[in-house]
């Protein structure tokens, strides 16, 4: 099957206030398989929504190709648009209105029957608040009725804009749960989400974007491990003594307050070994495997250059080492 989201060199540009111009995306490709839950990553600034809008028509690309369900856009946009279910940025409703009837004036326009609007309001958790006047619902409530919204043409193609924006943690579980649902029905899902952890557990694959291009493209479980080098941390009775023991057969490590870190350790069961033989009895061995946040962060944290991308397995990774685990998974800016 082909993809269900293609974007190949897009480019756009705004003009500044003061002169020039500036670049939100310079060069931007993604690919997006069918049946996917495919994350979609980036600080704030770096092109996600302003991807998410020129996909959908909402804005004109200055150059580039894209496609959607396997048609052009925007141009055949028309024809698959009732397929493609859609939240960008902060969704709007009229106030003073019910949530069931706000959803069910968006049925009757978009030609739905509107026996889903009860199915879609139960898909979210809001059956039993569809009656109330949408002004008193709160952040979360709205972000739900969007998400409704969205569901309400049964789409092959569901794109979700920050979905979680103001939910609790168990509103995100649930989010989390509707999501690997819908999949599971065979909708691809495209995911925005600053909360990375969420992305990790939910999503097979990921694109991440920095300053208008794209600097990491694969399944999360490939990214991964392509990052991954080879740290294990160590607790022991005399750490001093053991660091010793392993810096002599030529290990390296470092020394934290209660453990040792062991770097680029290719048989950890040689560590067992070499501290073993000199009485040293380890209580805790355990790999220290990077994170999608400390991904993230690495990789964000400079602009990508022109040509820095390789192809590494099955994911596009920059050149360059890899980040260092993320042993203590520091929380993500937002």
């Amino acid at each position: 099957m082909p993809p269900v989201i293609e974007i190949a060199g897009l480019r756009k540009g705004y003009r500044r206030l003061r002169g020039g111009v500036h670049r939100a995306l310079d060069g931007f490709d993604m690919v997006v398989e069918p049946g996917q839950v495919h994350g979609f990553l980036g600080p704030n600034g770096s092109g996600k929504t302003t991807t998410l809008r020129a996909l959908l028509g909402l804005v004109r690309a200055d150059a580039g190709e894209m496609r959607i369900l396997g048609q052009p856009s925007p141009s055949a946009l028309p024809q698959v648009i009732g397929r493609v279910g859609a939240i960008v940025e902060s969704p709007q409703f009229f106030g003073n209105i019910s949530g069931r009837r706000m959803l069910t004036l968006l049925a009757t326009a978009g030609g739905v029957p509107t026996a889903r609007v009860e199915e879609v309001l139960a898909q979210v958790g809001l059956r039993d608040r569809g009656k109330d006047i949408v002004k008193t619902y709160s952040l979360g409530m709205k972000q739900r009725l969007a998400v409704a919204s969205a569901l309400l043409k049964a789409p092959e193609l569901l794109i979700l804009d920050e979905p979680a924006n103001g939910l609790d943690p168990a509103g995100i579980r649930e989010m989390r749960d509707l999501v690997r649902l819908l999949a599971s029905q065979g909708v691809t899902v495209l995911v925005s989400s600053h909360i990375l952890a969420e992305i990790q557990l939910i999503c097979d694959s990921v694109t991440i974007i920095s300053r208008g291009r794209r600097v990491l493209a694969g399944p999360v479980s490939g990214v991964l491990a392509s990052f991954d080098s080879g740290d294990f941390r160590i607790r022991v009775d005399d750490l001093p003594r053991a660091a010793d023991v392993l810096r002599a057969d030529g290990v390296q490590v470092t020394t934290g307050p209660d453990h040792l870190v062991a770097h680029r350790v290719a048989a950890p069961a040689r560590l067992t070994e070499l501290l073993g033989g000199k009485g040293l009895w380890i209580s805790e061995l355990a790999p220290l495997t990077p994170d999608l946040e400390s991904v993230f962060l690495q990789l964000t944290a400079t602009a990508p250059q022109p040509g820095a991308a390789k192809q590494v397995d099955d994911a596009v990774l920059p050149a360059g080492p890899p980040p260092a685990p993320n042993e203590f998974a520091p929380e993500v800016p937002r």
